[in-house]
């Protein structure tokens, strides 16, 4: 059954991008069939990450308007064979994009793929409300300084609130994914805990992603950090986290510690 999942957060420049090239290469690796959506309408970057800039012809609102076939805007990754792009506009404003629109293009998406991740721009608007819009469930990211897990709130009860799902009824599911984490930072009050995040936030955490050069190193490569052969501690980070939302349980450790956080937690607990 095919899942559409929104990668989203409310501040920029959290990893959302970064996110969802590293985690779409992770799962295409297991030979599901994935799409990367950019919805960041007139800025796209979704396309350098994956290596794909010099590959554009035609892009989400061209499907979306019927100027197009999806098949022809499609962008097969060159390394692994499952993994599809379908880019953004960068001549266009984020009102090209309609909710009928969206709606054809995601359904048809549907049928060609097992996952279809779709990269939000940041913010509320228009555009960053499409990408959630017909979302079956919903990766939070967010930075550990107050501003960020802030917005991150916002979007929260937008997920809650704003999304076909909850429109209907429905239950959308959610998870966090805490990027750039510095364990080390953490422990002199430098940026906000991984536990106060998790007290803040309130939805079941993904992945904890740690500050690392190597993730800007793959963005500015264009080959995603779960692909380029990195032996990282933040790309087997994204690799854990891309076997959590297939539903496999995976010991979550905090960077630069050597417990896992659930043996942590229950520690606490028997004491």
């Amino acid at each position: 059954m095919s899942k559409v999942v929104v990668v989203t957060s409310g501040k920029g420049g959290v990893g959302k991008t970064t996110s969802t090239a590293a985690i779409g290469a992770a799962l295409a690796r297991t030979g599901k069939r994935v799409c990367v959506v950019d919805f960041d309408v007139g800025l796209r970057n979704l396309d350098l990450v994956m290596g794909a800039e010099r590959r554009v012809v035609y892009d989400l609102i061209n499907v979306a308007n019927g100027d197009a076939k999806l098949t022809q805007a499609l962008i097969r990754d060159k390394r692994v064979e499952t993994l599809s792009l379908l880019a953004a506009s960068q001549t266009r404003d984020k009102d090209a994009l309609t909710e009928e629109g969206v709606a054809r293009v995601i359904e048809e998406l549907r049928g060609l793929f097992d996952y279809v991740l779709c990269d939000s721009p940041a913010g509320i608007e228009r555009g960053a409300l499409l990408a959630m819009r017909f979302a079956d469930e919903a990766i939070v990211v967010t930075n550990p300084e107050v501003s960020s897990v802030r917005d991150s709130d916002r979007i929260i009860g937008l997920l809650d609130s704003r999304t076909l799902r909850a429109e209907q009824g429905q239950r959308m599911e959610k998870q966090l994914l805490l990027t750039r984490f510095d364990a080390a930072r953490a422990s002199r009050g430098e940026m906000l805990s991984v536990a106060d995040v998790l007290d803040i936030l309130s939805i079941p955490l993904m992945g904890i992603i740690p500050e690392s050069e190597d993730i800007l190193r793959a963005s500015n490569l264009g080959a995603p950090i779960t692909i380029n052969g990195s032996t990282s501690q933040a790309g087997r980070a994204y690799e854990d986290a891309a076997r959590r939302l297939m539903g496999e349980s995976v010991p979550m450790l905090i960077p630069g510690e050597k417990k896992s956080l659930l043996t942590r937690i229950l520690g606490r607990r028997a004491a």
